[in-house]
């Protein structure tokens, strides 16, 4: 194995390549820039990477999400599921771990743990603040990336040393698009994952950081670098003098959330359970059409709507943007398996 990363040493060092195979990444997204982040860190050599992820491979994640096959969308496989998959086959001699799971402020401190630093590539501005206030509180370096269209920023917290996505809030140039709505092209998603990923090379080799938000418009050929290190707030809840590490309360979590731009809505059971997926589906003959059950997942037609239900109780219902809507019709669901 010694020549395997022979060329990233001759510009690293030994001493860098070792950092970095003992390095703990946790990768919060197993889309475009997840997936991307991923399969670079596994090909530099890092030792431990966690992808989480509550999504399943679509046909429409496979013109930029480079982990993904037609299988996996076919099959309706969880992303971080099959991403381990793929990258257990490019690396064997790292640890790849994947949760199948959404996550909020009450379950994010227990995911965070153990790892040397976050990359956030999630595709919701609340699941991105909430890992800001846990990686704050936690001490352990986050590096935001986001993009959409021909866009896309990216930038580093460094806890106790820069600023905040919270004290940045007000300066972050996406403003509630999503690659949903307005689409998105894979040069963009290539181009945030390479400036992540240095960034997360940098932390795990001891290279210094600067507080430098960046953004790149690879349509317009377009780039800023701007220094936000006066951006730093005393009074921000999350990094300030006085933390409350407002998106960790059990009151700011979304309980059912409106996917943006796919027409659906996800809903988060109160307490979690594990459900036996056959078994529901057994209990459901009948009741419902072009049921497709994997593992990790049962995905079926019900009332008119194409539910994708989880292990734990989470669902995902296709053809509505009415939160009371998805809400009637998963409670149906769900009476099947307790009936």
């Amino acid at each position: 194995m010694k020549t395997r990363y022979s060329r990233q040493e001759l510009f690293l060092g030994e001493t860098a390549q070792r950092k970095i195979r003992n390095g703990r990444i946790l990768i919060i997204g197993a889309g475009a820039l997840g997936s991307s982040s991923a399969e670079m860190l596994a090909r530099a050599g890092v030792g431990k990477i966690t992808i989480v992820d509550r999504d399943y491979v679509e046909w429409s994640n496979l013109q930029r999400q480079h982990l993904f096959a037609e299988e996996h969308a076919e099959q309706r496989i969880p992303k971080a599921a099959a991403a381990k998959q793929r990258l257990e086959q490019i690396n064997s001699h790292i640890t790849i771990h994947s949760l199948i799971c959404d996550i909020h402020g009450l379950n994010i401190g227990e995911i965070v743990k153990g790892h040397d630093l976050i990359i956030d590539a999630s595709d919701n501005f609340e699941i991105r603040l909430i890992a800001n206030d846990a990686a704050v509180k936690q001490g352990i370096p986050f590096v935001m990336g986001a993009c959409v269209a021909s866009y896309g920023t990216t930038f580093t917290v460094l806890p106790g040393e820069t600023p905040c996505l919270h004290c940045l809030f007000n300066h972050l140039p996406i403003d509630g698009m999503t690659c949903e709505t307005v689409g998105v092209i894979s040069p963009i998603v290539q181009i945030i994952t390479a400036l992540q990923v240095t960034q997360v090379l940098k932390i795990l080799t001891g290279a210094p950081i600067e507080p430098i938000l960046k953004s790149v418009d690879v349509w317009k050929d377009e780039r800023a670098d701007i220094d936000v290190s006066r951006l730093k707030n005393a009074d921000c809840p999350t990094c300030g003098s006085g933390p409350t590490y407002p998106y960790l309360q059990y009151e700011n979590q979304t309980k059912s959330e409106v996917l943006c731009g796919r027409e659906a809505v996800q809903i988060r059971p109160a307490a979690t359970r594990e459900f036996i997926l056959q078994t529901f589906l057994d209990k459901l003959k009948g009741l419902v059409g072009n049921p497709i059950i994997n593992p990790f997942l049962l995905s079926c037609e019900f009332a008119g709507h194409r539910i994708v239900f989880f292990k734990d109780g989470r669902a995902i219902v296709h053809g509505t943007n009415d939160l009371r809507i998805a809400r009637t019709v998963y409670n149906r669901f769900l009476q099947y398996y307790t009936d």
